[in-house]
């Protein structure tokens, strides 16, 4: 992994304005993935869009882990079939 890739848990932290136990717990709960380095932890760029709204979820909705998890989740998979539907129809499109 290209350290460009990544962004330090501490400036990220700081940035948001959230303690490092809360991305621990993220990390925990399987919803990131924090890659340790020469003993500094990173998170990857692409998914700062998901910490930001996994963020807003818990400080301004009040929804503990355990939600956000059953949240992103759902989201994910509505993500999936959406996908699946465009497939689809682009394939019934081929045959009318």
């Amino acid at each position: 992994m290209n350290l460009n890739d990544l962004i330090p848990v501490n400036e990220l932290c700081n940035l948001y304005e959230v303690k490092t136990s809360f991305i621990d717990s993220l990390n925990d709960y399987g919803l990131i993935k924090i890659t340790t380095i020469e003993r500094r932890a990173f998170v990857e760029k692409e998914k700062i869009s998901d910490i930001e709204k996994i963020i807003r979820l818990h400080d301004e909705l009040g929804v503990n882990l355990e939600g956000i998890d059953v949240i992103c989740n759902l989201l994910n998979r509505i993500d999936k079939l959406q996908n699946e539907l465009i497939t689809y129809r682009n394939k019934l499109d081929l045959y009318e």
